[in-house]
């Protein structure tokens, strides 16, 4: 079973860039899109829609901004669409796709880097996952939650972490969210299982030469449960060519998603 997750930063600017027809050739089970940046009626164009993957998607209500897809080369068995929280849902951060004991969800968590309300809206939305992780974790089904968290979670997942310790992204309590995830929910960063050297990330800046330099973020995840944790593989960060600002996240998992149940 392969899983990629990319915020694509504007789906129809990363498909002008060559992103679907990259796409198509990794014969992912399940592609997970964060801000998507378009509604769904905007995506006439058969390049959004292609025939051999299912699409979904789950748009913010205000034009151009936020919203998560899923592509699936399967028809999933169930698709939820949001948290069931209009505050939440009217910015298009979630979406659900069930096969069997296994749910996999694209997650778009929001930036706090533009202003303090946006700071406060992230503290929140962190708080009210907490009872629904564990939820999840209690329930005996397998989940895999991929997208743009917007966090950094240590020191080793950005370059520069002494100058970004009081901004958004890496602060004290956001990397404190990550820590509880892992560490008492019992959630894994399955990357970090198979890939724990320096220097992978998975978002740079478009200022200066973030790209050039390295200088980066490791923001975009795949979260699993334990047991769906145990069966990944190999994991790589598409850097050959860019789609946005950020890379596309692999996870091969020795898993059949057709057997799930």
């Amino acid at each position: 079973m392969r899983i990629i997750t990319i915020n694509s930063n504007g789906i129809r600017a990363a498909g002008r860039k060559g992103f679907y027809d990259w796409m198509l050739r990794q014969h992912a089970d399940v592609v997970c899109i964060q801000e998507t940046k378009a509604q769904e009626f905007q995506l006439t164009d058969k390049l959004y829609h292609p025939p051999s993957m299912h699409s979904f998607f789950h748009d913010a209500e205000k034009k151009g901004y936020s919203g998560v897809a899923l592509y699936c080369r399967h028809q999933p068995d169930k698709v939820v669409y949001g948290l069931g929280w209009p505050d939440i849902d009217a910015e298009g951060r979630y979406i659900q796709a069930d096969y069997g004991n296994l749910s996999i969800i694209s997650l778009y968590m929001p930036s706090g880097s533009s202003k303090e309300e946006r700071q406060d809206f992230k503290y929140d939305m962190m708080e009210r996952m907490k009872p629904l992780l564990l939820d999840m974790r209690a329930s005996g089904r397998e989940y895999l939650i991929c997208g743009d968290l917007n966090i950094a979670h240590k020191q080793i997942d950005l370059k520069n972490w002494r100058s970004n310790q009081n901004n958004s992204g890496f602060l004290p309590e956001e990397r404190a969210w990550m820590d509880w995830l892992i560490d008492e929910a019992g959630y894994v960063d399955t990357f970090r299982l198979l890939e724990p050297g320096e220097g992978q990330y998975t978002w740079w800046s478009n200022r200066g030469r973030a790209w050039d330099n390295n200088t980066g973020w490791r923001i975009d995840y795949q979260i699993a449960t334990p047991a769906i944790a145990t069966k990944a593989v190999a994991a790589s960060i598409y850097k050959k060519k860019r789609f946005s600002d950020h890379s596309p996240l692999i996870i091969d998992y020795d898993y059949d998603l057709l057997s799930s149940g």
